[in-house]
């Protein structure tokens, strides 16, 4: 089969080879014929410099869809030809997280296409446990979108309590999550302030309100809160806006992350925290059962993809996520 794969870490060193050999599957595993990979940042840090990337030689890919090509002898809940999406989170099902429904927060955790093979490739092998089968109408873009990219900020929304008629504030909400928040925050019913220089956020994605200008984001947050400010602020962003979003949360509110995409190290003035009563809140990925609930939703979801790529060109895909121009997911078509 083709594969993504490299043998040592660097982008450099990624290549489509044709003769990759096609996994196999134990009795409580599936073969999936993939159909569709998004491109998501920890593809490029697994290429690149991520640590704990095993097997070696590697193919990377942790979110993708495909057709179930294969099932093995005790699979009871899948059949072939099932249109599929994948949980991306390993769990080994037994540790106290498990048992208590918190899978991502497995003791013995990892993510697909990290610790494992993943979907860059013709086929891929998967336990039964992480797939799911999904309606013929979810469109493979949405499908593709539907692990890291949508999963995570829904269960983050979640965890912060957002309430109807709240003000969310959401940092890079372009972004590929960011695009997904917007959508869970206008189901959820809140008043959606996303930050973003692109003006489709609004138009084509529900934003109630947008803020263009970085500088000028908390005194923006503050009139149109009408000095309140916001209920709840979603920053996956990083250092370089944690001051900014960190002010714009008003008495009582909460902020939460699931990323540190422009580093992870912050200073933090206690006294704000404890004065205004500020929950401060992280989320990893998601359960089982709220994946099983944005699988349901898939339909009323959209996403707007900037560019396509066959899997021959895996490498410039992975390039393209750093990309200035950049305007939209990127998704790898790798059997259509």
């Amino acid at each position: 089969m083709r594969a993504a794969i490299f043998e040592r870490q660097g982008l450099e060193n990624i290549d489509v080879k044709e003769n990759v050999q096609q996994p196999t599957i134990t009795d409580h595993d599936v073969l999936i014929k993939v159909k569709c990979a998004g491109v998501n940042p920890i593809d490029y840090l697994t290429v690149s410099n991520i640590p704990g990337v095993k097997p070696l030689p590697h193919i990377p890919g942790a979110e993708l869809t495909g057709i179930i090509e294969k099932v093995g002898n005790h699979v009871a809940t899948l059949k072939e030809g099932d249109k599929v999406v994948v949980y991306n989170s390993i769990f080994d099902g037994t540790c106290d997280m498990c048992l208590s429904g918190y899978e991502m927060l497995c003791r013995n955790a990892g993510i697909l296409g990290v610790i494992t093979n993943g979907g860059f490739a013709d086929y891929i092998s998967v336990a039964e446990k992480n797939v799911f089968q999904i309606p013929d109408n979810v469109q493979w873009d949405i499908a593709a979108s539907l692990a890291t990219t949508t999963k995570t900020p829904y269960r983050a929304l979640r965890e912060a309590s957002l309430k109807l008629n709240e003000f969310l504030v959401i940092f890079g909400a372009s972004g590929n999550t960011g695009m997904m928040a917007v959508q869970f925050g206008k189901k959820m019913g809140a008043k959606v302030i996303a930050v973003s220089k692109d003006k489709w956020i609004k138009t084509d994605f529900g934003a109630d309100y947008i803020i263009s200008d970085y500088d000028k984001v908390v005194e923006q947050v503050k009139d149109i809160t009408q000095g309140k400010m916001a209920d709840v602020v979603l920053n996956s962003l990083g250092v370089n806006t944690w001051e900014n979003s960190f002010s714009c949360v008003g008495d009582n509110g909460r902020w939460v992350t699931f990323g540190g995409l422009t580093g992870a190290e912050v200073k933090l003035n206690i006294q704000s925290l404890y004065r205004k009563q500020i929950k401060l809140i992280g989320s990893n990925g998601s359960t089982r059962k709220e994946f099983k609930d944005i699988i349901d939703m898939a339909t009323e979801l959209k996403v707007r993809v900037w560019k396509r790529f066959r899997l021959e060109d895996a490498k410039e895909a992975l390039q393209a996520l750093s990309a200035k121009e950049r305007d939209g997911r990127i998704l790898l078509d790798i059997n259509q």
